[in-house]
């Protein structure tokens, strides 16, 4: 049964330094999913040849979490197999099925934490915290410091040629007014543009980082060129500007 646990052990800190991984990914600017996803990855010993994983190779710091990342998978999965063999090896009838119930479950409650939001906020505190104290990694809460859980959201915005947004300056398509806020924008050549000026165009093939309102980000991504693009910038306007009445008048009230 020492070697169960063992295993068990073993799955639930793989577990933890996925976490670690994801919280210290963040911290360099990426996404949440994103940075879930390659320390997943990394972990596993998967390899994409994405932009998103060109976005961790070519930064000096997401290359070093991820490095050791890979070490820590590569001794895990050794780890692993030989705690399977002695586990089992040279077991039959009872023992053998008592082992196995035991693996399952414990594999079963584990999965019940990891998948725990409680148990998830408190690990990402305690992880911050430790990253913090013993390494010289800046770590911020980007989700918090934007307030994304409250109606807000930053989303990438792929412009076509037929969208309301293509062939336009941002000072002519007056994005704020609707609450939106352009961050950047990533051209089709990969140069990158940040913190663009009302006198930037925009051009086909454009992705735009943005920050506002989710429903407005997402009406925006599909709007189309043309009387009702123009009709439905003009409604939102006028929506986003007593959504921010209220907002204003809230943070006055007493």
């Amino acid at each position: 049964m020492i070697a169960i646990g063992t295993l068990l052990v073993v799955v639930a800190m793989t577990l933890i330094i996925n976490r670690v991984g994801t919280i210290a990914l963040t911290a360099t600017g990426l996404s949440t999913e994103v940075a879930h996803f390659q320390s997943r990855a990394a972990l596993t010993g998967v390899g994409f040849t994405t932009t998103e994983s060109e976005l961790v190779v070519n930064h000096p710091t997401r290359r070093r979490i991820v490095l050791a990342l890979m070490l820590v998978s590569n001794a895990g999965l050794v780890t692993i197999i030989a705690t399977l063999v002695v586990g089992f090896a040279n077991e039959g009838g009872t023992a053998a099925t008592t082992k196995v119930v035991t693996l399952v479950v414990g594999l079963f409650l584990i999965l019940i934490a990891a998948r725990s939001r409680f148990i998830d906020r408190l690990l990402s505190r305690l992880i911050v915290v430790a990253l913090r104290r013993f390494t010289a990694l800046e770590v911020r809460d980007y989700v918090q410091l934007l307030d994304l859980a409250s109606n807000y959201a930053v989303a990438e915005l792929g412009i076509e040629a037929d969208s309301w947004l293509a062939e336009h300056e941002l000072a002519d398509l007056r994005l704020p007014a609707e609450g939106v806020l352009v961050l950047g924008i990533r051209r089709t050549d990969g140069t990158f543009v940040g913190a663009p000026r009302g006198h930037t165009r925009l051009h086909e093939h454009d992705t735009l980082i943005v920050y506002g309102f989710a429903d407005v980000l997402e009406d925006l991504g599909t709007r189309k060129v043309g009387i009702a693009g123009d009709r439905a910038h003009q409604e939102l306007t006028s929506e986003i500007a007593q959504r921010q009445a209220e907002e204003e008048a809230g943070d006055t009230s007493p």
